[in-house]
Formats: structure tokens, C-alpha cells, sequence
């Protein structure tokens, strides 16, 4: 049986990976899945909300690797799984789930999918999309002030206490684990179409590969009948 191949899209807050991943996506949309390490943080209903506030969602230990690491594990199975949905204004998991069916191509996309071992191994293709820190916390700001409710004052705090030595000290280091890093991320379209070319080639291995395994059965009916 065929497997997908995992690519693994990391970077910094901000840097741009998302966009990166998105870009695939829209170019394979039949053939790719993206899941996102942000959709696996811990789920935190046992705290109260002072509690939930006060998480530091920029370390390791702020994600559920090990249910990431066992769905990625189905979806290479074929098997469809049920992706968490995170809450980021009650900061603690939704009781709502995603269904996601299993692709040729699973973009795994998140901060810290390189510094776990675990995920590292299950990737085909390791990607680090690298951006200037003064991009990054530009990007940022929009983005949590717009999608996640957030003060200007809260996330300039939040990055200088939180998110920059988390990524000095967890994400910067993970560089060298990538096969392949994108500077600038989504404006790098010279990047993005080789990565497409590269994607490109391995849906069309694979459904070589299930042709010639659909017409190895057809001829094995036919042996038998005969």
C-alpha cells in the first residue's frame, strides 16, 4: 500500500510558512492536506481562565505531539482522523473537531514541528522558512490583534517576554534539521515553485503507483479465473 509523504513546513512566528503551505495547497487542492501543530495545544479546561492566560504557547511542551504524532500515523494508515480545533479566545481546546481525510501529501506546518524528534521522523522533506525577526513581529501583530482579539501593548509584551527567547532558545535552533530553507517565505515564489515542481512529482508517483497496483490486482483476478 502507497503511504503519503509528510513535508514539514516550520519557521518562526510570523515568518511566512503559513502562506507557504497555503500556496501548495491551492496548487494540489484534490492532493494535499495541511495540518497544523497550533490545532494541537494542550487542552487546558482544567485551568481557570487567569490560569489559561498565562501559558506559554511558544515551548514545546504547550503542544499535544503525542496525539499530532498518533493522527499523522493514521492518516498514513488511510484512515480518516478527527483534527482538534483550539480556542484561542477561551485559550483551551474547542469541543468542536475537524474531519480530515488522508491525501497523497500531508503538509505538516507549526514553530516546533522540527524540534521534536518524533515528528521530524515520520517527515519526508524537512522546510524552514526563515524571515527577519522585525517581519516577523510586524506579522505577528496584525495577525493577533485582527484574529485573536489582542492589544497592541499585549502582544509587544508577550513578544518580548515570551515569544523571542522561545524562538532564540527552541525554534532558531531547529534550522538545522531542514532539508531546504525558504527565505522570506510566501514572497519567495521562486522557492514555491520548485517546492510545487517537487510535489507535483511525488502526486504523480503516486498515482502511478496505485495504477500499477490497481491493474497487479486485476491480473491476479484474472490468473485465478483462469
Amino acid at each position: 500500500m502507497w503511504k503519503p509523504v509528510i513535508i514539514g513546513v516550520a519557521g518562526g512566528t510570523g515568518s511566512g510558512k503559513t502562506t507557504v503551505a497555503r500556496q501548495i495547497y491551492s496548487r494540489f487542492q484534490e492532493s494535499v492536506v495541511i495540518i497544523e501543530q497550533d490545532a494541537y495545544y494542550k487542552d487546558q479546561s482544567h485551568l481557570t481562565f487567569e490560569e489559561r492566560k498565562k501559558t506559554n504557547y511558544d515551548h514545546p511542551l504547550a503542544f499535544d505531539n503525542d496525539l499530532l504524532i498518533e493522527q499523522l500515523k493514521q492518516l498514513m494508515e488511510g484512515e480518516t482522523v478527527e483534527k482538534p480545533v483550539y480556542d484561542y479566545t477561551l485559550h483551551t481546546r474547542s469541543k468542536e473537531t475537524v474531519k480530515v481525510e488522508p491525501k497523497e501529501v500531508i503538509i505538516l506546518e507549526g514553530i516546533l514541528i522540527l524540534e521534536d524528534e518524533g515528528l521530524r521522523n515520520l517527515m519526508d522533506m524537512k522546510i524552514y522558512v526563515d524571515t527577519a525577526a522585525d517581519v516577523r513581529i510586524l506579522r505577528r501583530m496584525i495577525r493577533d490583534i485582527h484574529e485573536r482579539g489582542r492589544t497592541i501593548e499585549g502582544v509587544v509584551e508577550q513578544y518580548l517576554s515570551v515569544v523571542r527567547p522561545m524562538h532564540m532558545q527552541f525554534v532558531e535552533p531547529t534550522k538545522r534539521y531542514a532539508d531546504l530553507i525558504i527565505p522570506e517565505g510566501g514572497q519567495n515564489h521562486v522557492a514555491i515553485d520548485l517546492l510545487a515542481t517537487k510535489v507535483r512529482s511525488i502526486i504523480r508517483q503516486r498515482e502511478q503507483a496505485k495504477e500499477s497496483t490497481s491493474e497487479d490486482s486485476s491480473s491476479i483476478q484474472t490468473t485465478v479465473a483462469h
